[in-house]
């Protein structure tokens, strides 16, 4: 299992991280897509000519593992097209010509939330998702038996470099955060709180800290861990904040754990506090073409284009688009795609930047396997797969791969084996 050796120490380039967060002006139109989470998508309810509101709700989950969709902004739906997500596949997407308006939504109500039933439809109706980048739908993760909780870690470690979003929420949005912790340690009986927060992060360590002083519902620390990527994924923070072992093929339910983000936790205290659902999101715009880096609040459907524009346009064409950071983010075509809910940050490199050395012989040093969080064999795999071997890729564990990249990124032979495991 990981230790604190393993991971690797990437450049954390966090140069946005004091920065003020700045709220761009209202774009002239959004594209919301029907499938920003993991699960079914959502099923829109509105048509061509419709007039919205912001925080109206223009689509239905379409399942248990799925959730509501929103309107950012105010205007009138111009277009329902097809949008291509970034794993191929092909889903509706609300086109809205925006008013500039911003009028909210008149059904827009704090819910009632006193028991467990009421907390799981709010958490639904929020439209809350893993908002790290993940995607998972949050009330699927607390429809469990709450006696099965024993912890609620917190995930603010936020390994990724350039990425700063997730600090800035730490940093400004304790109020919220507290009041969701407050509700749901309440309600669903919890007893601990662990957030885990890099040691790079001192100030945003000091304002949870204030705020875990202040929490009552449960016994809540945070734990400081090191800033080795990739501390922020999910089996390796359980493993550094409560020292407990996920198995493959398990949750960390099955060790009495819930991990959630810090910026989705304080999404679900604002709908608590407002009544308003996920619309906008805080979203580090950075890379070597940007101009001035910095972290914007966009609503959710913001064209990448309208981002950068935002931050005093881009310095040069840009070699390559990647939502979320340069190690486990996902590169898009063009800067038309749109901001997620689950977008935490954006980014514009440069052919520096994105530039791959050319791959050669493997030289069997082992530093794959040195530095895999779960010690995996990343070049066994990969021949493995090479040669169709299911039996030996099942030996190696292969499931338990979580595609953080760290052997690519120590690799001296350039061998592409992350993207081979995926």
């Amino acid at each position: 299992m990981a230790s604190y050796l393993h991971g690797v120490h990437t450049p954390h380039r966090k140069k946005t991280r004091h920065k003020p967060v700045l709220r761009m002006n209202v774009p002239q139109t959004v594209t919301i897509p029907m499938s920003m989470h993991i699960g079914a998508p959502s099923v829109p309810i509105v048509k061509v000519g419709d007039l919205v509101k912001v925080g109206q709700k223009i689509a239905e989950a379409g399942g248990f593992v799925s959730v509501p969709v929103y309107s950012s902004v105010s205007g009138k739906v111009s277009k329902m097209k097809d949008y291509y997500t970034a794993d191929g596949r092909t889903v509706p997407a609300v086109v809205i010509q925006t008013d500039g308006e911003q009028t909210v939504c008149e059904n827009i109500a704090v819910p009632t939330v006193t028991n467990r039933d009421e907390l799981l439809t709010a958490l639904k109706e929020s439209g809350v998702i893993g908002c790290g980048g993940a995607g998972f739908p949050t009330h699927v993760k607390f429809a469990v038996e709450p006696e099965k909780i024993e912890y609620l870690v917190v995930n603010g470690a936020e390994c990724e470099p350039y990425v700063t979003s997730d600090t800035i929420t730490m940093m400004n949005r304790a109020d919220e955060m507290e009041h969701a912790l407050r509700v749901i340690c309440s309600i669903l009986g919890i007893r601990n709180v662990v957030i885990g927060i890099e040691n790079n992060k001192k100030r945003a360590a000091v304002s949870m800290r204030q705020m875990c002083a202040a929490l009552t519902e449960a016994n809540a620390t945070v734990k400081m861990l090191p800033s080795v990527y990739p501390q922020g994924g999910e089996k390796v923070l359980v493993y550094h904040t409560v020292g407990r072992v996920i198995p493959e093929g398990k949750l960390p339910i099955d060790v009495g754990c819930v991990v959630i983000n810090c910026t989705t936790l304080a999404v679900i205290g604002q709908y608590l506090l407002t009544g308003m659902p996920l619309v906008e999101k805080c979203v580090t715009v950075d890379g070597g073409a940007v101009a001035n880096p910095q972290n914007v609040l966009a609503p959710v459907g913001t064209a990448l284009s309208d981002l950068f524009d935002a931050c005093g346009g881009l310095t040069c064409e840009p070699a390559k688009y990647i939502y979320g950071g340069p190690m486990m983010g996902v590169t898009v075509p063009t800067a038309d795609e749109p901001v997620m809910t689950n977008t935490n940050a954006v980014m514009a490199l440069t052919a520096k930047e994105a530039w791959l050395p050319e791959t050669t012989a493997c030289i069997r040093c082992g530093s794959c396997t040195n530095h895999c969080p779960f010690g995996l064999a990343p070049m066994a795999i990969s021949h493995a797969y090479k040669v169709g071997d299911v039996d030996t890729l099942k030996t190696l564990n292969v499931e338990t791969c979580m595609l953080c990249g760290c052997c690519s990124y120590v690799c001296p032979a350039n061998r592409p084996l992350v993207q081979r495991n995926k």
